[in-house]
């Protein structure tokens, strides 16, 4: 099992970070665990869908609006900006998408969950002290979204199985990093033990 302290109380949230069609098979990014993390994510949502908080990532419409090495990025991937892809790619994969309402949505341009500043309004309006976080990708979107609710002083749970990635190995190196360098600040945790102890 995970290394779950305590309960997660009744003053967490469920932060589930960019379970988008743009990562699915049939998008540009692929993440081939999505399906199987989906049902997963999908129990922990339904524990308390109006105490879950989803992300999107949003590109731009085209490269130029894009800032500093974000335009370079996107000069590299045009075929994911918004003047081009089809747009359905954006929404929350089926298993998720109709949760949202209650669930909250906040939509942002870069990696980061708390870069627009939305989320940590949200967060202090509702009390939250502790995060369960969950999505895409473990190495990626996760990663600088865990690592800043880290610096807020929020309790993190990490739910080992409710991650995925394009990359198996960034996956792993990216749990070995939270197991051996964030050790008191997160918490690795099966969906097993959160929906055991979570009682919101």
């Amino acid at each position: 099992m995970g290394r779950l302290k305590a309960s997660p109380g009744d003053r967490a949230a469920h932060l589930c970070i960019d379970m988008q069609r743009l990562f699915t098979e049939g998008g540009p990014w692929p993440t081939p665990w999505m399906p199987r993390v989906a049902p997963i994510i999908q129990e922990i949502v339904a524990r308390a869908p109006e105490r879950t908080i989803f992300t999107r990532f949003i590109p731009p419409v085209e490269p130029r609006d894009a800032a500093g090495m974000w335009r370079a990025y996107y000069e590299k991937w045009p075929k994911v900006t918004r003047g081009i892809m089809d747009l359905d790619l954006l929404r929350l994969v089926p298993e998720l998408e109709g949760f949202a309402p209650p669930a909250h949505s906040i939509d942002k341009p870069v990696y980061s969950a708390f870069a627009t500043g939305a989320l940590r309004t949200y967060l202090v309006e509702k009390h939250v002290d502790t995060l369960l976080v969950t999505g895409a990708e473990t190495d990626v979107c996760v990663l600088a979204s865990v690592l800043d609710a880290v610096d807020f002083g929020y309790r993190v749970i990490v739910v080992k199985d409710g991650l995925c990635s394009s990359s198996d190995a960034a996956h792993e190196a990216s749990l070995h990093l939270y197991a051996q360098r964030f050790d008191i600040q997160i918490e690795l945790a099966e969906a097993g033990e959160v929906l055991d102890t979570w009682r919101p």
